[in-house]
């Protein structure tokens, strides 16, 4: 083999290598996501949460298999429909002798991988989506009828919309701007949860009369904190698995960046939001401070490249000052989010978007703001028909029975805490 095949060999297998372990961590954020909300429900909804977040990660893998990547990703696409291209499903990639006999000056560019690898930190981002709305449905939702919505969702909902941007469609032709997915991922999947939660309703108790909200603490603090840790850590593959390839100097220096940028906002938005609850409620509230290190990572995952260090402190700062009032308006509005997800990806999915301009001078903010309303509006717009006709069909709710006698003994037929669980 000539320097140069062994050059494009090389490249391949470690751009393919970067791109499989950053989709590893993707996957971790699964758990991260399982381990937050458990410890942000009572104690005896746990093991259905903990269903939920196992099995919506096991549909989208089938889904986006079956459909959902030919979508996102057609063979042509630079409109609203995409092209469909249905071999995926039917396996291969690319072979040596493809990859050895390109034109070396032409080839050189250090993104050539695996496409397997691709479609698997792909499909790791589409349960990401997903997670997010099951912690805001929590504690009151049929664990099939979400997981009916789950299949819609990861086959279809996500998958369209994310075409429009990463696979070519009209959003990227206007220049709309998302590096990995604040929009794209995150508020695609809050604005699924909003039009869950405004079918679904309120849990029993949680809003009374005159305008009082009464809190409904988690069980587990702990566990709370530890998934507010593993998100964090699988973060740095969210962000930096987005930048693609790693095999050039240039590319190896960018991934560097986003990681100390992804780090930094994640800090700046916990203290941002500590100092925010501490001024607004008298107390050093953890779950604001965990909303907070989610909120910065959120912001800045529309553009962690761009920015100085600094501004991406600010970035995620600002982002945890608005998840404390935006959870705080959520009440006031009684939108029932048991662990703050609509807010956290929502509302600070739509900051981040906002923010890519002040960093990147290639952005518009019209392009941006375009972007925002068509992820916004049509993923609630198409959730909403979806958890309508599944309600017609199934009904959504559990019955207040089940409610009160937790929905772990209801939906799955045991507790997560058997000797502990307190009504």
């Amino acid at each position: 083999m000539d320097v140069a095949n062994s050059i494009k060999d090389l490249s391949y297998a470690l751009d393919t290598f970067y791109f499989l372990m950053s989709g590893a961590l993707v996957m971790w954020m699964a758990a991260g996501f399982a381990m937050l909300e458990a410890g942000l429900v009572r104690a005896k909804n746990t093991a259905e949460i903990l269903t939920k977040n196992i099995a919506l990660f096991a549909i989208a893998c089938v889904m986006y298999m079956l459909m959902g990547y030919n979508i996102m990703y057609p063979a042509d696409g630079n409109g609203i429909f995409p092209a469909l291209d249905l071999s995926f499903m039917f396996g291969g990639d690319n072979e040596p002798a493809e990859v050895l006999g390109q034109d070396f000056g032409a080839w050189y560019d250090g993104s050539y991988y695996s496409g397997m690898a691709d479609f698997f930190f792909q499909v790791v981002f589409v349960a990401t989506a997903m997670s997010i709305v099951s912690g805001a449905v929590a504690e009151r939702m049929k664990l099939w009828s979400f997981l009916a919505f789950a299949v819609v969702m990861t086959g279809f909902i996500y998958p369209l919309q994310g075409y429009w941007k990463w696979g070519g469609g009209f959003l990227d032709g206007l220049g709309f701007n998302d590096f990995a997915g604040s929009g794209v991922v995150h508020l695609c999947g809050a604005s699924a949860a909003l039009a869950g939660v405004l079918l679904l309703g309120a849990r029993k108790g949680k809003y009374g009369p005159d305008g009082q909200v009464n809190a409904i603490p988690g069980a587990n603090l702990p566990l709370a904190t530890l998934g507010t840790f593993i998100l964090w850590l699988g973060w740095f593959g969210f962000n930096g698995g987005s930048e693609l390839i790693i095999s050039n100097v240039g590319e190896a220096n960018a991934v560097a960046a986003v990681f100390v940028n992804t780090n930094a906002a994640a800090a700046g938005g916990v203290v941002a939001a500590l100092i925010a609850a501490q001024l607004m409620f008298g107390k050093a509230d953890l779950t604001m401070a965990l909303n907070g290190a989610l909120a910065g990572l959120v912001a800045i995952t529309a553009e962690p490249l761009a920015p100085s260090p600094l501004w991406a402190t600010i970035v995620g700062g600002i982002g945890g000052v608005l998840v404390v009032f935006s959870i705080v308006t959520m009440d006031k509005l009684k939108i029932d989010d048991p662990v703050g997800a609509i807010s956290v990806h929502g509302v600070v999915g739509m900051w981040g978007l906002l923010a890519v301009p002040m960093s990147n001078g290639d952005a518009s903010f019209l392009a941006q703001i375009i972007g925002l309303v068509t992820i916004a509006v049509w993923t609630f717009a198409a959730s909403f028909a979806t958890w309508f006709i599944i309600k017609a069909i199934w009904g959504i709710r559990v019955s207040e029975e089940e409610e009160y006698e937790g929905v772990d003994v209801g939906e799955c037929g045991l507790e997560a805490y058997p000797e502990f669980t307190s009504k």
